[in-house]
């Protein structure tokens, strides 16, 4: 029993450890597709172009690794018994943070596919640095545990 429940862990942190991965790939790569869309004319072959390639990167990438995320994250919380520990919950919500900004990246494509962007080119950089932040800070509560 114990070795399943070993092997059964396993499995839930290496497939929520690659999720992660996907998602913070395309949360990285997402905003600074956005910097690219900014210089380019609204209805151009090229702003046409960055629209399929952001509509395919979140739809196809983005989300169902953040879903994955969560499932495997929280099966993992669920195994491990973590409620009740004081990194967890500040784990918890940097997480519902990076789920956040996820659905700012969301509402950016949707105003971008129907060329309505009223932000800049540098505001989608400093954009560009909130999923590394997060990511950063979750890394190191999980790893240090500091509380």
């Amino acid at each position: 029993m114990i070795e399943l429940l070993s092997s059964s862990y396993r499995w839930f942190l290496v497939l929520h450890i690659i999720s992660v991965i996907s998602w913070m790939a395309g949360m990285f790569y997402l905003p600074r597709i956005f910097v690219y869309h900014c210089q380019v004319q609204a209805g151009s072959e090229t702003s046409e172009l960055f629209k399929v390639m952001e509509r395919k990167l979140l739809r196809y990438i983005i989300n169902p690794a953040m879903i994955a995320s969560w499932l495997f994250g929280l099966g993992l919380a669920f195994g491990m018994d973590h409620w009740s520990e004081g990194w967890f919950h500040a784990k918890f919500a940097l997480v519902l943070l990076m789920s956040g900004f996820h659905g700012f990246l969301s509402r950016w494509r949707r105003q971008f596919e129907r060329d309505e962007n009223s932000h800049t080119e540098g505001f989608y950089r400093k954009m560009n640095e909130v999923p590394t932040v997060l990511m950063i800070l979750i890394v190191f509560l999980v790893i240090f545990r500091p509380f």
